[in-house]
């Protein structure tokens, strides 16, 4: 099994939450639950996973401040367009 190093983006302006597990072209996203979407490949394969009002959603549930302090490392700055 190959191991992937997963890439975690928080854009505070739009307070989305982006986990990026494959890289590839988006083909289509599905929405999984209200404001988590997937996103898949052409042969739909995940690509990432999208959080909406992340620090409502995470803040309450896991707690946003300790996400990102988990992901410290590996998190960096990411605009949606």
């Amino acid at each position: 099994m190959k191991k992937v190093k997963q890439k975690v983006y928080y854009d505070k302006k739009t307070d989305v939450l982006w986990i990026n597990i494959k890289s590839g072209a988006e083909e289509e996203y599905k929405e999984i639950t209200p404001e988590i979407n997937i996103e898949l490949g052409k042969k739909g394969e995940l690509l990432g996973i999208e959080i909406f009002n992340a620090s409502k959603f995470l803040g309450s549930k896991l707690g946003l401040k300790q996400v990102a302090n988990d992901f410290q490392s590996i998190a960096i700055p990411h605009k949606i367009s």
